[in-house]
């Protein structure tokens, strides 16, 4: 049986940072009604209920970090990758919840013009 994987929890400070610097590719795992409704600027929608380890980018020489709506889900598609055989490890600890607890901003679709809105 596989146990639980073995996860690196980052803060929303370090997860922006990394972002900033071009230093990761960060994958939210939400559902695509989720990742529509807010998103964090720069993530890619890989939903966890079609997950596929061998389907993610590539990422060259960023490292690969999961995201979800409070870290569950991405703690779990990290053991989906483990299991696969993939060195990933790292997640938003607390997901967008923590992000948006910690001031930073999320894009969102305004459902009245459809326009594109970054919430800070």
């Amino acid at each position: 049986m596989f146990g639980t994987p073995k996860t690196k929890d980052l803060t929303p400070h370090q997860v922006k940072a990394a972002l900033d610097g071009h230093e990761i590719l960060l994958i939210d795992v939400r559902e695509p009604a989720e990742f529509a409704a807010e998103r964090i600027h720069g993530a890619l929608n890989f939903p966890l209920s079609t997950f596929d380890p061998g389907a993610l980018p590539p990422a060259g020489d960023r490292m690969i970090i999961f995201q979800c709506g409070s870290g569950k889900r991405s703690a779990t598609a990290i053991g989906h990758c483990q299991k696969a055989g993939h060195g990933i490890d790292s997640h938003l600890a607390g997901g967008i919840g923590a992000w948006k607890a910690a001031g930073l901003p999320t894009v969102t679709i305004d459902s009245e013009s459809g326009a594109v809105l970054d919430r800070r």
